[in-house]
């Protein structure tokens, strides 16, 4: 856990108010920036989804064959996070896509500075989708908006089928949840597709639950035909901003003539 999110605060007693209040003040001003973030995004028309799960559930690998899929359609661009390496940015890059590694060093989550700070090394203007591979965690990432429009969140077959039960907090927080590696489920015995989506369920949330495998290119179309769907929807939401934004630019440029 990281020193810096709050993770750390357990509030049992009347002297941990003070690091509850700093915790809140924590949160309120990346909500600031993640709202500064949003503003971006849908200025330029640009849909963004965060990808978030433990380590090795499968985000890159997903993304790989994710990027290959849309990208005759959209421009896509990737923002990973990773404690320390540029492993996964380099991965993705292979796919011809632009990639901005973040190294959070010690902090166990990606929060809505970082990501405007990654927003410098992009060209927002000429992408439609950015993706954002938080960094492998089923606690601390949920806690920070980072200017998404959506969540994703991945639970593998090797992971076990109680993990949303365990996590509430995560799960609740989806629009989506992926069950990975499902072509491992013949062999795993602690794993159940259905017990894995009742326990979704009793968290009360409605989100759609896909399952799929990133290695089998034919059961990949309901995720991609989801993406799309929320593609155009989040559009159809941007448009009235974007024409604000141009309408705001071309009053600026009148009045400097």
């Amino acid at each position: 856990m990281c020193e810096h999110c709050g993770c750390t605060v357990a509030p049992t007693s009347v002297k941990d108010a003070g690091a509850v209040e700093v915790l809140g003040r924590l949160l309120d001003a990346n909500d600031r920036a993640a709202g500064h973030n949003r503003e971006h995004f849908d200025s330029h028309c640009v849909v963004v989804f965060n990808l978030m799960s433990s380590p090795g559930a499968g985000k890159t690998a997903l993304l790989e064959v994710t990027i290959d899929a849309l990208k005759s359609d959209f421009r896509v661009a990737v923002i990973e996070g990773d404690l320390e390496t540029d492993n996964d940015a380099r991965r993705i890059r292979a796919h011809g896509v632009p990639a901005v590694q973040i190294t959070t060093g010690s902090a166990c989550h990606l929060d809505a500075r970082m990501i405007h700070d990654a927003l410098h090394d992009l060209p927002l203007p000429k992408l439609d989708v950015i993706f954002i591979e938080n960094v492998g965690n089923l606690v601390c990432p949920a806690s920070f908006d980072l200017g998404q429009h959506r969540n994703v969140v991945l639970l593998s077959a090797t992971e076990g089928d109680d993990k949303p039960a365990k996590y509430p907090v995560m799960f609740r927080a989806a629009d989506l949840v992926l069950l990975t590696k499902i072509d491992l489920v013949p062999v795993i015995e602690d794993f159940d597709p259905l017990r894995a989506e009742q326990a979704f369920r009793d968290l009360a949330n409605a989100a759609p639950v896909i399952p799929l495998s990133a290695r089998r290119a034919s059961n990949l179309e309901p995720w991609v035909g989801w993406l799309r769907s929320e593609i155009a929807r989040i559009r159809s939401e941007q448009a009235p901003t974007q024409e604000l934004h141009a309408a705001h630019h071309g009053h600026h440029h009148s009045a400097m003539a």
